[in-house]
């Protein structure tokens, strides 16, 4: 006997709710839940146990009070500076990338841009942090073979007078405070992400290829077709990329947790937001400053993200 299309129509229906709200159940235990512990346990004096204690707006008080955490937000507003030119490259590599004529070489290089993703982000890391080792990490043997060592002896001890280099002692990246800041902008190098270059390659492709031949008509060459077509064409994809950018690096504290330690390196130059809720919370036990910390930083990536969607406008 055949079943009538209704019933049909209300089974399909069904299934689809029994897969919809286990979803919602699941994300919300998992997402929104945290979330809003994090926002009632802001008001509590909580050590992460059972007992708290309510004080209202005292964590937030002392937030605004706390220098550390201001110095924070400076270190991070510097670091968003350095990734801001760290986009360049990714940039340039698509738009090369883009040009190849042979479609089986475009392939090739993204297959290669995609390789390195399957490196588990820890391990990257830790290589870095070998990289920095003063006695046995690669930059340093870098800086001695090529002489740019003796470069930044001379210019320290001659021009600016910084203190910080020394022919005799080996360049200590992370260990003197006034050199944290240029080994986090060096982190990464060549700095080419490969998720922002495959965003820029999918807005690259979408440039016809009259545009192209019109703009070789007139005269265009390889510098002119970037200025005035590709760039501005994948103006969307940069705005994208830049959003991203700020919200991973005002949230990210991963690799200053493992470069530098949960106090943030000598003085604390390489102290960020999100490193310092993690210190308040694991190292001092205080739990409920470190959600009033989270909720400071989750309203300063709010109000940049609708500064970036009011007044950050792509227009082709």
């Amino acid at each position: 006997m055949a079943i009538p299309i209704s019933s049909r129509k209300a089974l399909r229906e069904w299934k689809l709710y029994g897969f919809i709200v286990p979803s919602l159940v699941l994300v919300a235990t998992f997402a929104y839940f945290p979330a809003v512990s994090a926002v009632y346990h802001s008001f509590f004096d909580w050590a992460g146990g059972d007992a708290k204690q309510f004080i209202g707006f005292d964590n937030f008080r002392r937030a605004f009070r706390d220098q550390m955490l201001w110095d924070s937000f400076q270190t991070v507003s510097i670091l968003i500076v350095f990734n801001l030119f760290k986009m360049v490259p990714a940039i340039l590599l698509a738009v090369l990338i883009h040009r190849l004529r042979s479609e089986r070489w475009q392939y090739f290089y993204r297959a290669m841009l995609v390789v390195p993703m399957i490196v588990p982000h820890l391990v990257t890391l830790f290589i870095w942090k070998f990289f920095f080792d003063p006695n046995f990490g690669a930059l340093n043997r870098v800086f001695d073979l090529t002489g740019l060592k003796q470069g930044l002896v001379w210019l320290d001890q001659t021009v600016f007078h910084w203190g910080v280099f020394s022919e005799m002692t080996p360049i200590g990246w992370l260990s003197q405070p006034d050199l944290i800041l240029p080994a986090l902008f060096i982190w990464g190098f060549p700095w080419i992400g490969t998720v922002g270059v495959l965003i820029y390659l999918a807005g690259l492709q979408s440039i016809s290829t009259e545009v192209y031949e019109a703009a070789e008509l007139d005269g265009v060459g390889a510098i002119g077709k970037f200025f005035y077509i590709e760039l501005p064409l994948i103006l969307t994809q940069v705005r994208l990329n830049l959003m991203l950018l700020i919200v991973g690096t005002l949230q990210g504290y991963g690799l200053m947790l493992l470069l530098l330690g949960e106090s943030g390196g000598p003085g604390g130059r390489g102290m960020v937001p999100g490193l310092w809720m993690y210190n308040r919370a694991f190292i001092a036990g205080e739990f409920g400053y470190a959600c009033a910390v989270g909720m400071i930083l989750f309203g300063f990536i709010l109000a940049l993200t609708w500064v970036n969607n009011r007044y950050v406008r792509v227009e082709k």
